[in-house]
């Protein structure tokens, strides 16, 4: 420029060709964005961080130690010092892409999630998740296993925060889709609709199911899965959580601020979510039901149980609610029938058989025994 132009002139006439040099040159320069704390940083994440990634240790160390630093340069220190290596991405394959859906509730993918999530400290948890196509607001829950009672009680908490969605998107599950393989015998009874106890649920509140043909159809919940696996397993490391109610607990607080990190702007600000119907309740319809026989002596089975009725009652089926806190009740129609747990069938009473006298017959009286088709029988 012609401003250093001139500098350079000016300095050439008062140290004569040594001014053409810069004034920098041989010499040790700290530079402006050098950092003395390096080393420090690297062995904070090699004595607390040492699996986080380098964007979410350095939100930690920001928000735990109070040390501000990129995650890329500290990504780079971490690579130098043989802490992390560098991933190189696949070809990814040519799939078509599905746009998101417009509306707030339109769509939720949901699915279980298994991982080692105390990481020994406890019994080894499913995530049962839910996330929005259109918002990627997320909702979820710890439970023991994948299985109807999970899928309906991590429903149920969904619908209490935001409300009936529109439709639901889930792999091919079991609990989700008969998966019931007929053969040509089961022709005269086959019921293709059969639904499984999940898929009523669904069916009576009004929300349509729609089943993934592969993993990356629904690659929503599965990245989310993903992430969570590297973030909340850490988070659940630091604050210690060592069985379900406290990592359900601390679940809880941090679904707030993981929706506030990684929430999107629907395309359009309707929410198409609905209230439950006033005429449902929502815990007969988030329940195991099934049909019992009702015995002579007012006694049914259920899960290896049986259990008295003491209403009497002309039923001779009755439906088994089982619900999510683990109460059974027994109905026949709409009216509720009281029953309680017995540890054995009762058994039958003994009958008393009255003696009849029977006079002995002659052999000279035995005709008097025959009787023609369709004639009386004569008695003594």
């Amino acid at each position: 420029s012609d401003r250093q132009v001139r500098r350079i002139v000016k300095r050439v006439r008062k140290q004569g060709e040594r001014g053409v040099i810069h004034e920098l040159r041989g010499k040790v320069v700290k530079g402006n964005r050098r950092r003395d704390d390096r080393t420090k940083i690297v062995e904070l994440y090699r004595k607390n961080y040492w699996d986080f990634g380098p964007t979410l240790a350095s939100e930690k160390l920001l928000e735990r130690e109070g040390i501000k630093v990129s995650d890329e340069t500290l990504r780079l220190w971490l690579i130098a010092e043989g802490l992390w290596q560098h991933k190189r991405q696949r070809a990814p394959k040519e799939r078509s892409r599905r746009e998101r859906k417009d509306h707030f509730g339109q769509m939720v993918q949901m699915d279980g999630s298994h991982h080692d999530w105390l990481e020994g400290r406890g019994s080894k948890l499913v995530l049962m998740g839910f996330i929005d196509d259109a918002t990627n607001e997320f909702y979820g829950r710890f439970y023991d296993y994948e299985g109807t009672m999970p899928a309906m009680g991590g429903l149920k908490g969904y619908i209490k925060r935001y409300g009936v969605p529109v439709s639901i998107y889930l792999d091919k599950h079991s609990t989700y889709r008969n998966n019931k393989k007929y053969t040509y015998t089961d022709w005269p009874f086959r019921d293709e609709k059969e639904l499984t106890q999940f898929g009523r649920a669904c069916q009576q509140l009004g929300i349509e199911l729609i089943f993934a043909h592969s993993p990356q159809a629904k690659g929503r919940v599965e990245r989310v899965f993903r992430t969570l696996q590297d973030r909340l397993t850490k988070e659940l490391r630091l604050c210690q959580a060592k069985n379900l109610e406290e990592a359900n607990q601390f679940l809880n607080a941090y679904l707030a601020v993981f929706n506030k990190k990684f929430k999107v702007q629907a395309a359009k600000s309707a929410d198409v979510h609905r209230s439950v119907d006033k005429r449902l309740n929502i815990d007969d319809i988030l329940s195991v039901q099934s049909q019992r026989f009702l015995r002579n002596d007012r006694t049914i089975m259920y899960d290896k149980q049986w259990y008295q009725v003491t209403d009497k009652t002309r039923a001779k089926w009755v439906t088994v609610f089982e619900y999510l806190n683990g109460d059974i009740v027994v109905r026949y129609g709409a009216q509720r029938l009281s029953c309680h747990r017995i540890d054995e069938k009762p058994a039958k009473p003994i009958r008393k058989v009255k003696y009849r006298f029977r006079p002995t017959i002659s052999k000279n009286s035995r005709w008097r025994l025959f009787r023609l088709p369709g004639s009386r029988t004569f008695k003594n």
